[in-house]
């Protein structure tokens, strides 16, 4: 485990501390921070904590979760959306359901209520690189991204790890 991590570990512990539940094992991890489950007293399995490295990615996962909690927003188009149980913006830590296949998460790249400004041509690179990592299921991506814009969510970080099918 890196130095980098032993700190992010250091505050989910603490996030946990405060809500009562204790940190199980890891589930992910990635630029962003790392994913763990979540254990309350009874020793079930029931949450999932992410613990971010940057103020700005969280912010902006944080915020998205916020809005699709408000909307009461569990699936979009039959892949569930992780439900945001709690968070903590000095630990940079969100608590949140775990979800099953077919899935969206990961909101940390996500903008509010406006796409950001690049070059057309970085945009096409983009669609042509999506289009590719998706292949036939591009067209169905495509539709879940046009639900997420209806609550203000532009999903940039768009991948077979954050929009997952069944199979």
């Amino acid at each position: 485990m890196s130095e980098g991590d032993d700190i992010l570990v250091g505050r989910a512990d603490a996030y946990a501390s405060l809500r009562g539940i204790r940190i199980a094992q890891k589930l992910g991890g990635g630029k962003d921070g790392i994913v763990s489950a979540a254990k309350n007293n009874a020793d079930v399995v029931g949450v999932a904590v992410k613990i971010h490295e940057r103020r700005d990615a969280y912010l902006r996962e944080c915020a998205a979760y916020v809005r699709l909690r408000a909307s009461r927003v569990s699936e979009i188009r039959g892949f569930n959306v992780p439900r945001l149980l709690g968070h903590d913006d000095r630990l940079l830590v969100l608590e949140m359901t775990i979800v099953t296949r077919p899935y969206i998460l990961d909101f940390a790249d996500a903008w509010l209520d406006r796409l950001p400004e690049f070059p057309e041509n970085v945009w096409t690179e983009w669609e042509e690189e999506k289009m590719e990592q998706f292949g036939p299921r591009w067209p169905e991506v495509q539709k879940i991204l046009q639900e997420l814009r209806r609550w203000g969510i532009f999903m940039l970080d768009v991948s077979p790890t954050n929009i997952a099918f069944r199979d």
